[in-house]
């Protein structure tokens, strides 16, 4: 789906051919939008790396075009995994800037106003990894969101559903660090190539948007060293909620054994004591009871129950 930037707006709104000027965005683009964007000077190469879903961040330049890669957290409720990253591609050098993702991403959603200039692509560039990062922490925000439901569950769980769902998001974790590592990595390359125009001028964004890089790397290492050290924990808390619930059965069956022996005795088919008494049969029901609540009371000092 083809959309321009709409200055007046500040947001993206559909469109059906590329610009003359401005920012053109790509989300999961048709073959006849690829072909346009081919037909208007970007190199073939450029769009297949920029469609690569495990392209890593990068700074490619070829025939006065520039490409440059990074990856941005996407939520995907629906997958496997409810978080995982994806690429998004810039291309410079063309009559207008053009980003392209292979996802339904709305980049506009959160850039600063003036941040799409294409005389000054670099800016742009910037705030955009400044977008990532950001992005990135508002899905950690969530995740941690979704992990402490899943702690309050796992209090009382016997079972492995919660562990496997803590699993997911650790795997999330995973993608999350290695796709702020390559941008951290594009972030520095974006800084000193001088091809790409970072001016002194922009020495106060870049150091904001280091910043915030920074920061989503640091939140992104403490929240997968804390889900690694819960989900271990909460292993051993399913296997001691299972321990005491076995605890609890062979007691109660311990418990029960007692009335069925005596019973046992009683009903087999040879002369025993008191067979013929009127109170036999109270007699021994209240034998059972007693013997029953000295155990109990056994396994309750010894905290068995």
């Amino acid at each position: 789906m083809l959309s321009t930037w709409d200055p007046h707006l500040h947001a993206l709104r559909p469109a059906t051919v590329l610009p003359p000027s401005g920012w053109a965005h790509l989300a999961q683009p048709t073959g006849d939008e690829l072909a346009a964007l081919v037909a208007s000077g970007v190199p073939r190469a450029f769009v297949d790396h920029a469609l690569d879903r495990d392209e890593v961040p990068r700074v490619d330049r070829d025939d006065g075009h520039l490409l440059v890669i990074l990856r941005v957290p996407l939520a995907t409720p629906t997958e496997t995994l409810p978080f995982r990253t994806t690429t998004v591609a810039v291309f410079v050098g063309g009559p207008c800037l053009v980003t392209l993702s292979r996802e339904p991403l709305d980049l506009s959603e959160g850039l600063p106003h003036g941040a799409v200039a294409p005389e000054a692509p670099n800016r742009f560039l910037l705030q955009l990894v400044a977008l990532a990062a950001a992005r990135f922490q508002s899905c950690l925000r969530s995740i941690e969101r979704d992990v402490d439901r899943l702690e309050d569950a796992l209090q009382a769980s016997l079972r492995n559903r919660e562990v496997l769902e803590l699993l997911k998001y650790q795997k999330a974790l995973v993608h999350f660090t290695t796709g702020l590592s390559g941008n951290e990595i594009l972030l520095s390359r974006l800084q000193r190539d001088p091809r790409l125009g970072i001016t002194p001028a922009d020495t106060e964004l870049l150091e904001d948007v280091q910043v915030e890089l920074r920061q989503a790397i640091e939140v992104t290492r403490i929240a997968g060293d804390i889900l690694s050290q819960m989900m271990d924990a909460f292993a051993s808390i399913i296997s001691n909620n299972l321990n005491v619930v076995m605890k609890v059965l062979t007691s109660l069956t311990i418990l029960l054994s007692v009335p069925t022996l005596l019973a046992s005795f009683y009903g087999m088919n040879v002369p025993l004591p008191m067979q013929h008494h009127p109170l036999a049969f109270g007699a021994l029901v209240g034998l059972s009871v007693l013997a029953s609540l000295g155990l109990m009371v056994i396994f309750m000092r010894r905290r068995w129950l």
